[in-house]
């Protein structure tokens, strides 16, 4: 079993656990509410009357993947404090592998201010189909860079369930669940450029992320409600 010298601050695991809930509500806002109301997926001209409709909800999920970047730079840091004596070089791997993720979100943004200035700048373009088209196809790169940042995320998932599995303090199912759910990030942005028609590798993924979700949110909430231990550790 490895010894954990984590830091001995209930403050610091709970608020670790807190960020890591707030990514989790901040990103079921942006990535699995507001798409289903603001986009309609190959049809340039209702997905660009959508956006200007919804412009206010756009800006908003702008907003919240913005606030989502910024936390998820200090949680990358705080998670690698947490585990690094576990095993330091996987604990370099989750956390590269993390920033490379927010690094590639921060980028991806892009693709969504691009469509706002198209649509809702005449100055851009006097062509309003050809804007209506552009803005559609900013719109599929983010999704695009939402499956790149997603195997970066799984490789993070990955190192994190392993430590969490090896740690000898946090309960082994969570790194199971994380495990699992890793392989399911993976699945699914491989398969997705790879092999886009294969319902095999959709359904394998989706159910691999059912695993995901359950285990980033009982990690979050052990995170939150841990108590110290005889020895002062986590």
């Amino acid at each position: 079993m490895t010894t954990m010298n984590f830091p001995t601050s209930l403050r610091y695991t709970r608020l670790a656990g807190v960020l890591y809930l707030l990514i989790a509500l901040l990103g079921f806002f942006s990535i699995g509410y507001a798409p289903t109301v603001l986009f309609v997926p190959g049809d340039a001209v209702a997905n660009a009357q959508s956006i200007l409709t919804h412009q206010g909800l756009f800006r908003i999920t702008l907003f919240s993947d913005i606030l989502i970047i910024l936390i998820e730079m200090l949680l990358t840091v705080m998670l690698y404090n947490l585990f690094k004596e576990v095993n330091n070089t996987v604990a370099r791997v989750a956390l590269y592998a993390r920033l490379a993720m927010s690094f590639i979100m921060a980028i991806n943004l892009l693709n969504y201010f691009i469509p706002l200035h198209l649509l809702s700048d005449a100055d851009y373009l006097k062509d309003i189909e050809q804007a209506q088209s552009l803005a559609l196809l900013f719109l599929d790169a983010h999704q695009d860079g939402v499956l790149i940042w997603g195997i970066f995320f799984g490789i993070h998932l990955t190192a994190l369930g392993y430590m969490v599995y090896q740690s000898g303090y946090v309960p082994k199912i969570l790194g199971v669940l994380l495990l699992l759910g890793s392989f399911g990030y993976t699945i699914e942005s491989v398969a997705a450029f790879t092999l886009p028609d294969n319902m095999l590798f959709s359904y394998l993924s989706m159910g691999l992320l059912g695993f995901a979700v359950i285990g980033e949110l009982s990690f979050a909430i052990w995170l939150m409600t841990r108590k110290r231990n005889s020895l002062g550790l986590l």
